[in-house]
């Protein structure tokens, strides 16, 4: 067929041969054996070159288009098989209104427009087990790294902040210690990642005899800042969260004597899979993030090492 369109369209065996980087004879061998088969004269041939019969224009006009969308096909499958167009599910429990995990998507959707993103939220067990059973590619989560999930790389932390009502007497700092918080009453989500920033906050606050007082909502983070604004509480979170204005809630970095207490978030997939655009997100967060500076995990926006879990 691409010999047949090739000739109609050069009107010569020979350039049509040409053209296509192969011998002249066999180009019209094969030409003339698709004649016999559909048992119609395809063009007409003369010492000039040759011209299409009725038949043989409709007959190109159709292939024509076959070999356009053959084409689309074929460039289609070579973008996926490049990571350049495809599908990718993320999983995720940070905020997407601001931060790293957000800047990241915005730079990955520059770079790879043609691929079709799926976010999940939901706990961090429930993205390790999507990891495990397919339904996932990648999971970025807080935490530690966990046995189970085949990959994992360290990626960035993010400062721990204060949300406060706007009326209340700290919200007048730019900056809150931990000592300052020892008699708040501190409104915590139940969903991740609420209880590590509790174990935080007790590892601040707490004393012999003495534990902050912690109120769990099973509530997302978003309806927790809405608690904050209508004066029940404080609340900590992730600075990502900051990119959302409430009504009535102000936001202040939280320190101690040795700077700010940090989170950190790590990336999890499967060993194993092959979906390349999994791959290149794999290597915008090399990119993006540098290598972890210190003991605390502190990095900006990715790993150059790609090393299994524990």
């Amino acid at each position: 067929m691409r010999y047949a369109e090739a000739a109609e369209r050069s009107e010569s065996f020979r350039k049509a041969a040409d053209s296509l980087s192969v011998k002249q004879s066999n180009l019209s061998r094969r030409v003339r054996h698709l004649e016999e088969q559909l048992g119609i004269a395809l063009f007409e041939r003369t010492n000039g070159g040759v011209t299409p019969t009725p038949a043989g224009r409709d007959f190109v006009n159709g292939v024509r288009r076959i070999l356009d969308d053959l084409q689309i096909v074929i460039d289609g499958v070579k973008a996926v098989g490049r990571g350049d167009a495809g599908y990718l599910t993320i999983g995720f429990y940070t905020s997407l209104s601001s931060g790293n995990l957000r800047a990241n998507l915005v730079e990955y959707g520059h770079r790879f427009p043609e691929v079709e993103i799926s976010m999940v939220e939901g706990s961090r067990m429930r993205l390790l087990d999507g990891i495990q059973n397919d339904t996932l590619d990648i999971a970025i989560v807080t935490g530690e790294p966990v046995s189970g999930c085949n990959r994992s790389m360290m990626l960035w932390s993010e400062g721990i902040i204060v949300a406060l009502p706007e009326d209340h007497p700290l919200a007048a700092k730019e900056i809150i210690y931990w000592t300052d918080l020892k008699r708040e009453r501190f409104l915590l989500s139940g969903r991740d990642p609420g209880p590590e920033i509790q174990d935080i906050l007790v590892a601040k606050l707490s004393s012999p005899g003495e534990m902050p007082d912690v109120v769990r909502h099973d509530v997302s983070p978003e309806n927790i800042r809405n608690l904050v604004g209508a004066g029940r509480g404080v609340s900590l979170m992730c600075e990502a969260c900051m990119g959302t204005s409430y009504a009535g809630v102000v936001y202040r970095e939280a320190r101690d004597a040795n700077g700010s207490t940090r989170i950190g978030y790590r990336a999890y997939w499967r060993d194993g899979n092959e979906n390349p655009a999994l791959r290149n997100f794999i290597r915008l967060l090399e990119e993006r993030c540098p290598p972890v500076a210190n003991g605390n995990g502190a990095r900006g926006a990715s790993s150059r090492s790609l090393d299994p879990s524990p």
